[in-house]
Parts: structure tokens; sequence; C-alpha cells
């Protein structure tokens, strides 16, 4: 099987982001985005996903986190895109749902091309130390455009921001790592009945 591996570095005024990202690995993180909470999440995202994940984000957070949170997302998408290649083998969909003591939360996914988030969740205050809860919706906006993932996450039970942003982020993760995995029964074909993905 080909390596699926993708490093991506994107520039703007805002942030200077590079990512570096092994659908394949075994879960080895190194991630400093200035955001610790952010940190925290996608330490867990690349851990439950088994991705080797480096990311370094320098961005504007003397104004808030949004951009940091916002281009990071556009860029772990764009690797994870990149690293499928042409998405031969795949899985393609998968659901998983993650408890986190009270909080339980289903994400669902169809590796589809067409990229959007469908968000069903009510996380109960505005900030987790210097994250803004509302970033959480922007980071899964932005990664499932670029990453051409439909995705769903749905709130089934929970009352703790924390736990609930972090069953989304371990959700995802292992939906995703099923989804990208590669299915032995049709291993060198495209999981559509269109001819591509």
């Amino acid at each position: 099987m080909p390596e699926r591996r993708a490093s991506i570095s994107r520039t703007t005024s805002e942030t200077d982001i590079r990512i570096s990202l092994d659908l394949d690995g075994s879960g080895v993180t190194d991630i400093s985005t200035k955001v610790p909470f952010f940190d925290h999440m996608l330490n867990a995202f690349g851990r439950h996903g088994l991705f080797d994940l480096t990311v370094r984000t320098d961005g504007d957070i003397e104004i808030d986190a949004h951009h940091s949170v916002e281009d990071t997302g556009i860029v772990l998408g764009q690797a994870v895109a990149e690293a499928l290649g042409d998405k031969r083998g795949i899985v393609r969909f998968s659901d998983k749902a993650i408890v986190m003591d009270e909080a339980l939360v289903l994400c669902a996914m169809d590796i589809s091309g067409r990229g959007q988030l469908y968000w069903d969740m009510d996380v109960p205050i505005d900030a987790i130390a210097s994250f803004d809860t509302q970033l959480a919706k922007e980071f899964f906006v932005a990664f499932a455009a670029n990453a051409g993932i439909s995705l769903h996450m749905r709130q089934l039970a929970g009352e703790n921001a924390h736990h609930l942003i972090e069953a989304a982020f371990k959700a995802c993760a292992r939906s995703l790592r099923a989804a990208v995995a590669i299915d032995e029964r049709a291993s060198d074909v495209l999981p559509t009945t269109k001819g591509m993905l």
C-alpha cells in the first residue's frame, strides 16, 4: 500500500501553519498552536485516530484564537484530502459514538468529496480557559469543507462543555480512523458507483 502522508503549509496575514499527517501512524503527536485547550483536543484527535500528527500554528492570538483554530482546521482538512489520494479502497463511511463521563457525542461521516458540517451540539458555556467554545464548530466546519467529508456531529447527552467538545474530537478521530481504513474485500476499488470521489 502506498504511504498515505501529507505535509501542508499555509501562510496568510493572520496565521502561519504547518501540518504533517500520516493516516497510517501510531498516534504520535507533536502539537503547538499557542491555544492550550486546542492543543489538548488535537492531541486527542491524533492519539484516538492513530494518526501521526505534527501541528505548528502561529496566529494572531493577541486578537483572539479564531483565526488560529479555523485555519488549522483548513490545513488539517487539506492534509487529510492529500493523504487519501484518489481514495481507492477506503471504507468511506463510518460512525462512532463516544462517551466522556456524562457526555455522549455521535460523529458520522462520509468521505464523499462534498465537504460540509451538520452540527447539533449545545455547548453550555462561552469559554474554556482561553478557548471560545464556539470555535469547536468553526474548526469542524473548516476541516470538513477542506477534507471533502460530509460530517455529522450530534450531542446525545451531556452538560459539561469540556466533556462535550473533547468527546466530539475523539468521536471524529475514531470515525475518521474507521472511514479511511482500507477495506480488504475491495482494496483496489473506489467505494462509489460514479467512478470518482
